[in-house]
């Protein structure tokens, strides 16, 4: 496993990280303990860092992750995320009070008495803006309640603001293949400012992994089947905003023209003109 800084923080963290969100909810049939028995393979395998939030099976997958974290000895980092929970979920509401209560909530569930990293959960364009949520992290960090804090985004004009503020030390930012445009329009500003990068749904809501077909069906409760269009929540986190079919078409392109693809075609090529000698 490959380890890398984080930001401008001391946590020295895989460069594979875990993702909570399914084990929390809203991607289908989930079972207690296949949740746990995939936590411990990732640490098995060296990943030291884990992604949540407070509102993934509203506490949930927070609780889960300290129950394995209690029977390790490793050092593991947990990222989770606070403002979601608000309704109506608006920018005015990240506020301290807000935000504190969240944040004892998430310590309570995760077992701790200090979260490692806390990421404002893709709060509206305007919040970004706004002294209040970031005086409300700084009081927070101070109480010793968070070691650091980052931002969990949407849109690009949003990172691109966060970073401006130096206390943010992360960005989680939806990239991927079928959303690059990070690389050109964020990557260079995180690096000039050392502002650590999460990718959010690297692989399109399981999209990329070409499991898929049109034949695939997906569980009520699962968000694949009921947010494609954004019903329920921001439709980027959902395939990441691709039409279903025109992924799989995308998919099934790359597929092809992989450099595994190629020397599996050359491979059995060569092996048709042996076999007609």
């Amino acid at each position: 496993m490959e380890y890398r800084q984080l930001g401008r923080t001391d946590m020295k963290v895989s460069v594979i990280s875990f993702g909570a969100w399914a084990i929390g909810g809203a991607w289908g049939p989930v079972r207690d303990e296949e949740s746990i028995e995939a936590l411990h393979k990732a640490i098995d395998l060296g990943v030291n860092f884990i992604d949540t939030a407070d509102v993934y099976g509203d506490g949930r997958s927070e609780q889960l992750i300290a129950r394995v974290l209690k029977a390790r000895s490793e050092q593991v980092y947990v990222a989770t995320k606070a403002g979601r929970r608000l309704d109506p979920h608006v920018s005015e509401g990240y506020n301290l009070a807000n935000l504190s209560r969240f944040v004892e909530r998430s310590l309570k569930n995760l077992e701790t008495e200090a979260l490692d990293l806390l990421q404002m959960h893709c709060p509206p364009t305007a919040a970004y803006y706004s002294d209040e949520m970031y005086d409300a992290l700084e009081t927070l960090q101070q109480q010793g309640k968070i070691r650091y804090y980052g931002v969990s985004v949407e849109k690009i004009e949003e990172a691109l603001e966060a970073a401006k503020r130096p206390g943010v030390q992360s960005v989680q930012i939806i990239f991927n293949m079928f959303r690059l445009r990070p690389a050109d329009e964020f990557f260079p500003t995180a690096k000039e400012k050392q502002v650590g990068i999460l990718a959010r749904v690297p692989l399109a809501s399981g999209l990329l992994t070409g499991k898929f077909t049109r034949e695939s069906r997906f569980a009520a409760n699962d968000h694949r089947r009921y947010n494609r269009h954004g019903e329920s929540f921001d439709k980027g986190e959902t395939f990441s905003g691709v039409d279903y079919e025109t992924g799989l078409d995308a998919v099934e392109r790359w597929r092809g023209s992989s450099p595994k693809a190629r020397r599996w075609r050359s491979s059995r090529s060569a092996g048709s003109r042996r076999s007609t000698r």
